[in-house]
């Protein structure tokens, strides 16, 4: 499956998402020294687009059911690369901010695009190994990305805009590779078991109604807000290191470009190295309140540490333990997310609280910003390291009252 030159495509599209913060976050004190922008406004300008693809990536998913990915995948692969461009060109903050809402759509429409076009190819177990293989691709981006925004924005930081025209090969390549007759075939030996369709063509519509109410009933619950809640809280949180951490490297330090990618890495890399081997170990030794609470705690204490640190040598691993305390969160979010829902309901929670992660992602430079006007970036850090221990012990409080009076799913 992996030598697929289709599932390869989809699976570079997909990396996209994360290219569109993350070859600028390192290039961020740069174009905020250029510009002359506020540093606590400039920041938005790395998180803005979360906002865009949070309410367009539902509206072009359901346009590519109407009228097929492939027609959507096309235009929002050019206009990311033309949005993402524009961007070297803006020399003040509104047509730049625009150029990052614009950027924003594109990409929800090349997420819900790509996202359809795995469910058409790929089936059954088939699906479940992609969906392994995307997931290891956007950690893999999460490192790579940065790096290569640092390396390439240490030239000049206009360059770094210049990376987004990659969406101009892949819409070339999606032509040839994922035309509509390919689009509708399956990956062989990877059909769906009888009864496996998607509920529209299979399931009247009085069967699809009771999911209906009782997604709405679940999302209503105390345990499942909870969740959502935190998801939000600790992905915000992270994006909003991702802003600053860069800030205090160049203000404080004068540290290179690429070396702020190189560190911004070792966040990701933290995260990939605890989610692949650490997580399962920890969840079973401690459970998953002491699982929680560690990551909780890690991140904290790297949050409040980070700003007194003046060598490059100690924020480095710094920066890792971070990521690794992120890395043994959200997985267990996500796992405590699934288990609040049934089987059939398993897409939508999880989408909810990918949903509740770009809302953090997207709000959080925004709520900050007076933070880092009043007290400085040393306040900002100790107020993110707040807001972590805040969302870690709202999880340990629902986690004990679902021990007490658990929500029953019928799975």
């Amino acid at each position: 499956m992996w030598r697929d030159s289709r599932l390869q495509l989809l699976l570079a599209i997909g990396s996209l998402t994360v290219m569109a913060g993350a070859v600028l976050a390192p290039n961020l004190p740069e174009l905020i020294h250029q510009l002359h922008f506020e540093p606590g406004i400039a920041g938005t300008l790395v998180s803005l687009h979360f906002l865009t693809v949070a309410i367009s990536l539902p509206l072009l998913g359901i346009l590519a059911d109407s009228i097929g990915a492939l027609p959507v995948l096309i235009p929002s692969l050019i206009f990311y690369a033309g949005f993402g461009m524009a961007g070297a060109a803006m020399d003040s903050l509104v047509p730049l901010m625009i150029t990052r809402v614009l950027l924003g759509v594109a990409t929800g429409g090349l997420t819900a695009a790509s996202l359809g076009l795995v469910g058409k190819l790929y089936r059954a177990d088939a699906r479940s190994q992609v969906l392994a293989y995307v997931a290891s691709t956007i950690s893999l981006a999460n490192i790579v990305y940065p790096l290569l925004g640092g390396w390439v924005g240490s030239f000049h930081w206009q360059w770094a805009f210049y990376l987004y025209g990659v969406g101009l090969p892949l819409a070339a390549l999606s032509l040839l590779l994922l035309r509509d007759g390919a689009a509708d075939q399956e990956v062989a030996g990877a059909a769906s078991p009888p009864g496996s369709e998607i509920a529209g063509e299979l399931l009247p519509d009085v069967a699809i109604a009771p999911l209906r109410s009782n997604l709405f009933l679940l999302l209503r619950h105390p345990h499942t807000v909870g969740l959502l809640l935190a998801l939000g809280l600790t992905s915000g949180t992270v994006y909003t290191s991702i802003v600053y951490v860069p800030l205090y490297l160049r203000t404080a330090l004068g540290t290179s470009t690429l070396l702020i990618g190189i560190i911004l890495a070792s966040k990701a890399l933290g995260a990939t190295i605890i989610s692949a081997f650490g997580v399962r170990p920890l969840v079973k030794a401690w459970g998953n309140l002491g699982a929680i609470a560690l990551g909780y705690g890690v991140m904290a204490a790297a949050l409040i540490t980070i700003p007194h640190l003046q060598q490059i040598s100690l924020i480095l691993p710094t920066a890792l333990l971070f990521g690794m305390g992120f890395g043994i969160v959200v997985p267990s979010l996500y796992g405590l997310l699934a288990d609040q829902a049934p089987l059939q309901l398993q897409s939508s929670i999880l989408a909810a609280g990918t949903g509740a992660g770009f809302l953090g992602q997207f709000l959080f430079p925004i709520l900050f910003a007076p933070v880092f006007g009043q007290v400085g970036i040393t306040g900002v850090f100790y107020t993110a390291a707040i807001v972590a221990l805040g969302a870690g012990s709202l999880i340990i409080v629902r986690l004990s009252q679902q021990r007490a009076n658990p929500l029953h799913s019928k799975r």
